[in-house]
């Protein structure tokens, strides 16, 4: 009969050859999930590839789709022009009119156009800043300019707050104008009586606001979390006669992304809306090219 020392040392050794088995068969295990998490990695490489591809060619398409219609549809505003000025003989009232309907299409089907080319260029990191001094006066005066022939032909007054006080900026002025151009140009779509103000005022010493307030319908408060997304428009009886790809606002937030910017509304139905956007005195540059 084996002593209790013989007896412990046994079940010592079948508790350590247990406690080996044990371990083998977590290393096995581990070893199996190391294998689905590399292939569960390899799949995801494989989706994140194929993501890819397919966002470079979205944004192929739309490039050669958007600049393929660029000329007949320059072709199309030429000849509305032409039409107009009466280079070709008088035409009557009710031809005039059917004329402009041609170019007011023509026109806004080309700043689709050009909504999604900007988008492609964006996607595909194809958008560059080039900063540059330049004064208030000078941006404002461009966009006065921009929507005289339009406001002539409304009754909603555009009104430009003297940026009286101001500094110059140092920024991309063709991206600090298209984003005021497309809140214009909305907040006078949207608007049927009254007016458009435009202004600029100091948000903090390093940062200035504009800011485009009208007199519009205004924007139900569920709707302005999303105004700025790609595709996002207001359901409202005058959207239906301005028709858009909806790229308009998420266009000004990205371009004001590039400026170090960034974006708003506020907004009350009835009552008018105020978009803005805040961006810096100085647009950051690298170093050694400071301004």
């Amino acid at each position: 009969m084996p002593d209790l020392t013989d007896h412990d040392a046994s079940t010592a050794s079948l508790e350590l050859q247990q406690l080996r088995d044990e371990t083998a068969a977590l290393r096995a295990e581990l070893e199996e999930t190391n294998q689905g998490v590399l292939a569960l990695y390899a799949e995801l490489d494989t989706q994140a590839e194929q993501l890819r591809q397919a966002s470079d060619l979205k944004s192929r398409f739309l490039s050669y789709m958007s600049h393929e219609f660029r000329t007949p549809l320059g072709s199309i505003l030429s000849i509305a022009s032409l039409l107009t000025d009466e280079l070709d003989g008088p035409l009557s009232p009710e031809q005039h009119k059917q004329v402009a309907f041609v170019s007011g299409a023509a026109r806004e089907l080309s700043d689709m156009v050009d909504d999604l080319l900007d988008l492609a260029k964006i996607e595909a990191g194809r958008i560059t800043i080039s900063p540059a001094w330049f004064d208030m006066l000078d941006l404002f005066a461009a966009l006065r300019g921009m929507f005289r022939p339009i406001v002539d032909m409304s009754s909603v007054d555009l009104i430009f707050e003297e940026p009286a006080g101001l500094p110059r900026l140092y920024t991309d002025d063709k991206k600090l104008a298209q984003i005021l151009r497309n809140f214009i140009s909305n907040s006078l779509k949207f608007t049927q009586r009254g007016e458009v103000r435009v202004s600029a005022q100091m948000e903090n010493e390093k940062e200035i606001r504009f800011a485009v307030h009208d007199t519009g319908i205004g924007i139900p408060a569920e709707l302005l979390g999303t105004l700025f997304e790609d595709f996002s428009q207001v359901n409202s009886p005058l959207q239906k006669r301005f028709r858009g790809t909806g790229l308009g606002l998420s266009l000004c937030k990205r371009f004001a992304s590039l400026l170090g910017g960034r974006v708003g509304v506020e907004s009350q139905p009835g009552v008018g809306s105020t978009f803005f956007v805040i961006i810096p005195l100085a647009i950051a540059v690298e170093p050694g090219n400071d301004p």
